[in-house]
């Protein structure tokens, strides 16, 4: 059998490796082993990341809810309930862009929410 090297092969990851990890610092971007290794904890710490990132921005537009509902003599958790009941089907990131951008629409939104409460109950 014939015997098969693989030089290009090898020298093809190796390429795209040192390609994928420009710009790291020392050696773990010119030599392979290194490379690969921190290649593959910057992706394990990318995917934590993007399960960071929404705990992230969910914790800002639920703290400018609440900051704008203090303001205005309620607190996020009852006008939370208050809009479920209410079935007001905006999420909380749209929720917090009208409260910090368009605090007219938000005052409505609110009073809605205040009204239905009042009348299931």
């Amino acid at each position: 059998m014939v015997r098969v090297k693989g030089g290009p092969a090898a020298r093809a990851r190796h390429k795209k490796i040192r390609k994928a990890t420009k710009g790291y610092r020392g050696k773990n971007h010119t030599t392979f082993r290194l490379g690969m290794q921190a290649h593959m904890k910057a992706g394990l710490h990318a995917y934590v990341g993007r399960k960071l990132k929404k705990r992230e921005f969910r914790r800002l537009w639920i703290g400018r809810l609440s900051n704008v509902l203090r303001t205005m003599g309620t607190n996020y958790s009852t006008m939370k309930n208050q809009w479920l009941h209410a079935r007001v089907e905006i999420d909380r990131k749209n929720l917090s862009e009208l409260a910090v951008n368009y605090p007219a629409v938000f005052e409505k939104i609110v009073e809605f929410g205040q009204k239905a409460k009042k009348i299931a109950v």
